[in-house]
């Protein structure tokens, strides 16, 4: 399973990059990654005029968007959609960080699963 993952690079930008979930097949309840160890789960709503400048993720997490599109730049004005049932590894906890934008004026449901 991949999923996108917006870092810093040794430069100090922020960047889009992928990673790779490896899958172990589990029978008849599909294929499975390995456990991960998480520090907590926050659950979050945000307004449909969101529009976060340059910031860093607090700390190392995931986000699982659930419902509503948000768009992500990062250095260079390279922007990405993330919508129902995306993940992103946010990992860009320093540098200049990335800017989340809410799409189409609609509300945005997601969590975040806290690593650190």
């Amino acid at each position: 399973m991949k999923i996108t993952r917006i870092y810093t690079n040794e430069e100090g930008h922020s960047c889009f990059g992928e990673v790779d979930i490896p899958l172990k097949e589990a029978g008849s309840i599909g294929s499975l990654s390995d456990l991960f160890n998480v520090t907590g789960i926050i659950f979050r709503e945000t307004p449909g005029n969101y529009d976060y400048l340059w910031h860093n993720a607090p700390r190392r997490q995931y986000l699982i968007n659930l419902e509503g599109e948000v768009d992500c730049t990062v250095y260079g004005g390279k922007t990405r959609r993330f919508g129902p049932g995306d993940v992103v590894l946010l990992e860009d906890i320093d540098g200049e960080g990335h800017c989340s934008k809410a799409v189409n004026g609609q509300s945005r449901k997601s969590i975040f699963v806290t690593l650190d």
